[in-house]
């Protein structure tokens, strides 16, 4: 792409009227250029070892935790940390190195990012201490934020044809798919042949590829006018996201209380910091005019909503299956896994469909089908078993899948390609915002519904303590716990009166995202309504 056609392709984004800004973007109607088109698929297949390793990591950790306190004597708090130390820094970084990638070079920052995740990850699979193992997380997060932004900006440049950059987003989305999917197996069974270490351990082998072939077969890619990095913006960034992201994670975790308010409230002030200096600076770390465009706000609005009713749909069926149908966390895993492959069917039926329907509309039925699964729930009856949970989670899934794919794609062909990073970089953080903030907000209406709605039968305070009495009537875990320990007639009646309140949360629940769902369908037929359809 050269420079002139660049700088008159910005133009048309950031002054595009509201019936331009709905159309197909100019990046996409450009003439795209002979390619070698095998060179470019080997390059895909190798950008998908980085996202097939974050996936497969964000999930089988999970299953080394037990593994992880008793090998390392780690306390409540500690484990905590453990778990959260990598997406704090991840979200706070995903920003700041989508835009430095667009600067110093996409290719170079996926190589950096690679060779740093796998020796941390070599390292601290070998951790001798708790605080060495949540160092080692942070830095994962770290290197982390290079990854992802990365490859998705890459494929942008690499298949500058629509057609065919649909399909490469449709895969590397089913990459990320296949790999949540595979994690729950591949991590239990390293750590029942291993040790917890061997999670960490194996993205060595899995990063090798891209190392030796990536510099090769990977095109580089950069903006031709990068302008200077802004280190007080990067500052910035971190300030904004950490302690929001951290905040959420406190109110899912312990419910309202002055300090994650507070950090909520911090984070949210240093954004309108953030902005307003963005909005001065002559080369911003994060071009805000990329919003002025109705394609490209809809589709991030579109993600960050149907992630948020996602996630929230999966902590409580996480729950459900666990505490109420008796399942191991290996067996809900597993139960969940056709869900998570119907997601990558769903992306790549996509593709070809947006040939025949106006991408928009496609979004737009996907975030409709979502709503159709949240609406199974919040008017279903739960106690028939699981049954039509999981077919609820698998009707959501193919509307998500179908309504992720198109909207990433519009994502990356709303904007010039010399920006593709910072686009990739805002559609990763909406992605863990909308996931964090769906197991706060709906895990925290969920916890006080319960908390409301629960009855203990009579008889149930002569026989227990005060203390185990105060836990069953704050989550559903202490109910079932406390009914392991009492004679059969009242844990019966314990465990009925604690499913009749969980469920009474999940049907609230479930309705309010199945508004949600809608009304982001209703948003995306009418403000994509012009995006024609795929030629």
């Amino acid at each position: 792409m050269t420079t002139s056609a660049a700088s008159r392709q910005n133009t048309n984004i950031t002054s595009a009227t509201p019936s331009s800004a709905t159309s197909t973007p100019a990046h996409d109607q450009a003439p795209v250029p002979a390619r070698n088109r095998w060179r470019d698929w080997l390059a895909l297949g190798l950008l998908m070892f980085p996202v097939l390793l974050v996936a497969v990591d964000n999930t089988a950790l999970t299953f080394a935790l037990p593994a992880i306190a008793r090998s390392l004597e780690t306390s409540g708090v500690q484990l905590l940390w453990i778990v959260d130390a990598y997406p704090l820094v991840l979200a706070g970084l995903l920003v700041a190195m989508g835009s430095l990638g667009d600067r110093i070079g996409r290719r170079r920052l996926l190589l950096i990012g690679s060779v740093g995740f796998a020796a941390v990850s070599a390292v601290t699979a070998f951790a001798p201490s708790a605080e060495w193992l949540i160092a080692g997380r942070a830095m994962l997060g770290f290197f982390g934020a290079m990854l992802m932004p990365s490859t998705l900006s890459l494929i942008r440049n690499i298949f500058p044809d629509p057609n065919r950059r649909r399909l490469a987003v449709a895969i590397w989305a089913a990459g990320f798919s296949g790999g949540a999917a595979l994690g729950p197996i591949f991590g239990g069974w390293l750590v029942e042949h291993f040790w917890w270490g061997a999670i960490l351990l194996v993205a060595v082998p899995i990063m090798l590829p891209l190392l030796v072939f990536g510099p090769s077969f990977i095109p580089e890619s950069r903006d031709p006018r990068p302008g200077r990095v802004d280190v007080p913006s990067i500052l910035l960034s971190l300030l904004v996201m950490v302690p929001v992201v951290y905040g959420i994670k406190e109110l899912a975790t312990e419910g309202f209380g002055t300090i994650p308010v507070l950090l909520i409230g911090f984070g949210l002030a240093m954004g309108f910091v953030f902005v307003r200096r963005q909005l001065r600076l002559a080369s911003p770390l994060l071009d805000m005019s990329l919003f002025r465009n109705r394609v490209f706000s809809t589709a991030i609005t579109a993600n960050v909503l149907a992630l948020f009713s996602f996630n929230g749909f999966i902590l409580f069926l996480a729950q459900h299956l666990q505490l109420l149908e008796g399942m191991t966390p290996s067996a809900s895993g597993v139960a969940m896994i056709p869900a998570l492959l119907a997601t990558v069917v769903a992306g790549l039926v996509a593709v070809p469909l947006v040939r025949k329907v106006r991408p928009g509309f496609v979004v737009a039925g996907g975030l409709a089908l979502s709503a159709a699964g949240h609406g199974l729930v919040a008017f279903g009856n739960h106690s028939a078993g699981p049954a039509l949970l999981l077919g609820a989670l698998l009707i959501l899934a193919l509307g998500v899948g179908t309504a992720e794919t198109i909207s990433n794609d519009l994502i990356l062909g709303a904007v010039p390609a010399e920006k593709s990073g910072a686009a990739a970089a805002i559609s990763e953080t909406g992605y863990e915002v909308g996931s964090l903030l769906g197991t706060a907000v709906l895990g925290s209406i969920l916890t006080a519904s319960y908390q409301h709605n629960l009855l203990f039968p009579a008889g149930l305070a002569e026989a227990t303590s005060g203390t185990a009495a105060h836990q069953a009537g704050e989550t559903l875990a202490g109910a079932m716990e406390l009914a392991a320990t009492l004679p059969a007639p009242l844990a019966e009646a314990l465990r009925g009166a604690a499913r009749a309140a969980f469920d009474s949360g999940v049907h609230i629940t479930a309705g309010i995202a199945l508004v949600l769902m809608a009304g982001a369908a209703v948003l995306a037929a009418v403000a994509l309504h012009r995006v024609p359809k795929a030629h």
